[in-house]
Formats: structure tokens, sequence, C-alpha cells
């Protein structure tokens, strides 16, 4: 199967369609992110409640690190939509985001440590499994660092919203001592979905 027929084998995109275009009229209401955040996690947890919508292109693991794949860019990059894949063990490391953002998850779980960052100092303020469904919100405002851990033995597979265009974002892991080593992500596809071909479901 090539690149294009894998992403349109999707049964049902227009979920994905109608999660973007209510997140960007949400947008347009205004800036104020606590808003932003109660609204789209509505939105989210509506998203992940149903798994008929995601290509398996974008759910697919790779045996040596996780895969963050692009679903969706807003046009003034005021949102990115993305797909993380996790398979068996694998982890992010220490990171924080410098933007809002939610997580849902889509299959299977994630286990969540949470820090804060005091005189260059990390300290882990606890951890949380996230399972199929739960939505959980960061942001610098409420807590921007986590790690985040396959909370299952098999694949698992979150949909994660960003205030931005996350990809391109420079931003930091860090060393357990708090050291931060600046980054900017990309993603692990050169394709995206089609969401705008009304002539299909």
């Amino acid at each position: 199967m090539t690149v294009h027929a894998a992403i349109e084998a999707a049964p049902n995109l227009a979920r994905l369609r109608s999660f973007v275009t209510d997140l960007a009229d949400l947008i347009d209401q205004g800036d104020d992110e606590a808003a932003i955040l109660a609204g789209g996690h509505i939105l989210l947890s509506r998203l992940v409640a149903t798994d008929d919508w995601l290509p398996e292109i974008y759910a697919q693991p790779n045996p040596e690190r996780y895969q963050q794949y692009l679903l969706h860019c807003d046009s003034r990059e005021r949102f990115s939509v993305v797909s993380f894949v996790w398979g068996p063990g694998q982890s992010t490391p220490i990171h924080d985001h410098t933007v809002w953002g939610l997580v849902g998850i889509l299959r299977g779980a994630e286990l969540v440590e949470s820090y804060v960052r005091k005189d260059g100092v990390l300290f882990c303020t606890g951890e949380n499994v996230l399972h199929a469904g739960e939505v959980e919100a960061v942001s610098p405002k409420i807590g921007d660092i986590h790690r985040v851990t396959n909370g299952t033995e098999g694949v698992s597979v979150s949909i994660h919203v960003y205030g931005a265009n996350i990809g391109a974002v420079r931003r930091a892991v860090y060393a357990i001592d708090g050291t931060p080593k600046p980054f900017i992500s990309g993603y692990a596809n050169s394709h995206l979905p089609n969401l705008w071909d009304r002539s299909r479901p």
C-alpha cells in the first residue's frame, strides 16, 4: 500500500476535521489560555472517546524511539495536532513545551512524571497514569515540565494539541540535575491526512 493510500484508509477522518474546525473556532474567541484549555479539554475528550478515525500510518511504533506524527497545523501556527506513538518501554526525556498543551489518550496508557525547576534544580512533584479517554493539560502557567513513559506492555497512542507548531518550537530537555539542553522536535512524518476532501466520509 502506498503512503497516500494508507493515509486515505482512515474510516472516519471527519472526526478529526470537526475537532480541528471546532478548536479553531474556540481560539478565534480570544487568547484566554484558561478558556482554551477548558474548551479544548471538552473537544479532545470527545475526539479520543472514539477510536475509529486515526489513519494507522500515524499509529505505527518505531523500535528505536517514540514517534511524533503531525496530523494538522493551523495556517497561522496558532495550534497543532499530533499523534504520539509509544512502543513497549519507550519514554521521553524530561522536557518542557513553552506553550499550552492538551494530551488525550487514544489507546493504551501513559505514565506521566511531573517536575518543577527551581533555582536550576529539578524536583519531581508526582506521577500519574493516564488511561484511554483521559485528557491532561500542560502549560508554563500550570506545570510544563514532565517525562512520559508508555504505561502498558503494548503500543500506546496519544493525541496532543499545542498552542503553536510544536515541531518548530525551540524548547528544552533536562538532565536529572536540571541542566537544560535546547532542542526542536520536528516530526516523524512527511505527509498529512487529507481532512478537506468532503467527497469522502
